[in-house]
């Protein structure tokens, strides 16, 4: 063992006299140990928020949706997929259709996000079936054969999915009907395109649960033949392709490569461009926390300088005799300077393992609910992530450093010759 190091172990031993110095290094070890625990919790949390938001609008959406930039119908888009299926980290394509409408019930009605689906293809994109909780989750697997005429009544009301929360809301089980209304423009031949109200009644067939709050309660899925005559799009026609990538993070320049390869007339969004807001709040919220939790660790290491000082002052005895045997500055210096950072490597492993232990156990049993209609999720996750204790401990060990550095140098510095005159 190093010299200064045997120095610095005997130094934080109590002895009779020194009960005041012992008291305060155990309360410098629990205010490092409180931050870095409090740190880490706190990181925990923002990162298990934002992965578990991320995986749910992940899961039931598509990474990028390709469209018009006129908003008009892709039309024959079978020869679109086919050439856009060969870009780069594209996985899977599909076709949709969007479009807001009324859902209404016996009981009430609500707005909602109409989507149209192909069942089959849209296993491609997203994890939508394998979300639905109640009734048939294939209810919605129609072959795409030709579509009867727009005239023609269907001999039975058409499938709907609908979310649990929606269901709870419009009061309705499977096999229930409701009515799905939305605005549109007829063409009449004497006061051309005037505005009339479009209906039509579907079955409940199916209820899904995604874990995501808005998705849940604002949302309904049909197949895209229903949708085509509800909204009076042209055969074999979409609003829009949905494409699954193999590069989530990163799906920005294979956007860029499928609008390209699209040709003129047609814009992409992305899952990170329509969820913008939210993420970057969680950002700023990691940055938040981060440096505001810092602060206690910062106010800890106050008492590591504080402990030092008062050490200095209890061993100036002790260090004038080294200093006389012949004891380099640098030595009493690296005495003072390990004896804080014992201090904070006790303080700093403690709070890791702890802040460690309790997050795991909070997110296993779920501990913390939340309001889903407010946060989304039913409750707060907490996902630790060795790259940011890493970095907490680090900076918890940097701060404890730098606190050392005051009364070390100033123990470095004094007079073995005018202490020992004193004495």
């Amino acid at each position: 063992m190093k010299f200064e190091l045997f120095v610095a172990l005997r130094y934080l031993k109590a002895k009779r006299k020194q009960t005041m110095m012992s008291v305060i290094s155990v309360i410098s070890v629990l205010g490092i140990m409180a931050g870095v625990m409090a740190l880490v919790i706190a990181l925990a949390f923002s990162t298990g928020f934002r992965e578990v938001v991320q995986e749910k609008i992940v899961g039931a959406t598509s990474h990028v949706n390709l469209v018009r930039i006129d908003s008009t119908p892709l039309l024959d888009y079978e020869d679109l997929i086919a050439k856009l299926s060969r870009v780069p980290h594209v996985t899977g394509v599909a076709p949709a259709i969007f479009n807001p409408v009324l859902v209404a019930s016996p009981l009430r009605n609500q707005g909602a996000m109409l989507k149209g689906i192909d069942p089959l293809r849209e296993q491609e994109i997203s994890d939508f079936l394998s979300l639905i909780v109640e009734g048939d989750p294939h209810a919605l697997e129609k072959r795409e054969t030709q579509e009867r005429a727009d005239s023609e009544a269907p001999p039975s009301p058409e499938n709907i999915a609908i979310g649990k929360v929606m269901a709870r809301t419009l009061g309705v089980r499977i096999g229930d009907t409701i009515q799905v209304v939305f605005p549109r423009r007829t063409l009449t031949p004497l006061m051309g395109r005037i505005p009339t109200i479009g209906q039509k009644v579907f079955r409940v067939a199916a209820i899904f649960e995604s874990g995501l709050w808005d998705f849940d309660a604002n949302w309904v899925y049909t197949d895209l033949q229903s949708a085509r005559r509800l909204l009076s799009f042209p055969s074999g026609s979409a609003s829009s392709l949905q494409f699954k990538t193999d590069a989530l993070e990163e799906v920005a320049p294979v956007a860029d490569a499928i609008r390209a390869a699209a040709g003129h007339g047609y814009f992409t969004t992305t899952w990170i461009d329509l969820n913008k807001p939210l993420f970057s709040a969680l950002k700023l919220e990691k940055l938040a926390l981060f440096i505001t939790i810092s602060l206690i660790v910062l106010v800890a290491a106050l008492n590591i300088v504080t402990t030092l000082i008062m050490m200095v002052l209890e061993k100036q005895r002790d260090i004038a005799i080294l200093s006389a045997m012949g004891a380099a500055q640098k030595t009493i210096m690296w005495v003072f300077v390990l004896q804080g950072m014992i201090i904070g490597i006790i303080g700093t492993t403690l709070g890791a393992i702890l802040g460690v232990g309790i997050s795991r156990i909070l997110n296993s049993y779920q501990l913390i609910r939340l309001e889903a209609e407010v946060y989304s999720i039913s409750y707060v996750p907490f996902h630790v992530k060795m790259p940011d204790v890493v970095l907490i401990c680090g900076t918890a060990l940097l701060i404890s450093l730098v606190a050392t550095l005051y009364p070390a140098r100033n123990a470095s510095r004094l007079d073995p010759v005018e202490v020992l005159r004193h004495e």
